[in-house]
């Protein structure tokens, strides 16, 4: 499986994780650093990781994949709360 394919299932995986960590403790929605920021950081340790690994040093991820997973990502955030009956806010 490539990078790109990977990173799709761990953006879904980080957007589900934030998604319920926001449900569960609602007050994490008033840290410091907001939860997309949360998806952004996820994001740059992976795209660390990746890079390491690699043996060519290229970008291993694609932009247009970065853009569709962070747009996963983003709606799983705000999609499982208000499934949830919370009201969501992004900013």
């Amino acid at each position: 499986m490539d990078t790109g394919r990977i990173f799709i299932i761990y953006a879904t995986v980080v957007g589900l994780i934030v998604g319920g960590v926001i449900v569960l403790y609602p007050q994490s929605r008033d840290f410091t650093v907001a939860p997309y920021f949360w998806i952004l950081i996820a994001f740059g340790v992976f795209e660390l990781v990746a890079f390491a690994r690699s043996s060519n040093g290229g970008p291993p991820i694609t932009g247009t994949t970065r853009i569709i997973s962070f747009a996963i990502a983003l709606v799983l955030m705000v999609v499982i709360p208000m499934a949830a009956g919370m009201p969501m806010k992004i900013f």
